[in-house]
């Protein structure tokens, strides 16, 4: 006999797939897996951006965490860093143990990064200058002939004294 969609208890918020998974595999006995296996979503905040750029975790056996380098030098550094970077990961792996970092050469896909906004012109840029500073630039390059390079160290010298101002204004 089914029940009819109204007679059922309504749900106060649905479950995430994710829960219903974990939840899942606690009941079969794989509670302890599943802490080991946190190390893949913490492994980036726990060795930092400039590490987790180079290193992939690839798999956990019996307790050691197999880890991709991409290059010899990286993997010569982390080697001497193997200790801190053990401890700091099972301190975040509620009770889980990592025993060991197995270390492998291999390439590493390049994470993907939202790029940032990039930063406009300095300051000093926006600063204008006087007529005088203006004229004084002026009488500098009059004696060149080529009109391309008068412009140009024109240009060159009106920044030169933008950053001279800019200077002298924050003293």
């Amino acid at each position: 006999m089914t029940t009819k969609r109204s007679e059922r208890p309504r749900m106060k918020s649905a479950a995430t797939a994710k829960s219903l998974i974990l939840d899942l595999l606690r009941k079969r006995g794989f509670e302890e897996k599943i802490r080991e296996y946190r190390a893949w979503e913490l492994w980036d905040d726990t060795v930092g951006p400039q590490i987790s750029a180079r290193t992939k975790p690839v798999r956990i056996r019996d307790g050691i965490l197999e880890v991709r380098v991409d290059h010899p030098v990286w993997m010569q550094q982390l080697q001497l860093l193997k200790p801190k970077i053990l401890t700091r990961l099972n301190e975040r792996l509620d009770g889980a143990v990592i025993k060991d970092l197995f270390l492998r050469c291999g390439a590493v896909e390049a994470k993907t990064e939202v790029p940032r906004e990039p930063p406009g012109p300095p300051s000093w840029q926006s600063l204008v200058l006087s007529e005088s500073e203006e004229e004084a630039i002026g009488k500098m390059v009059s004696p060149l002939d080529d009109p391309e390079t008068r412009e140009r160290l024109k240009r060159l010298l009106r920044r030169q004294k933008q950053l001279e101002k800019s200077r002298l204004q924050k003293d």
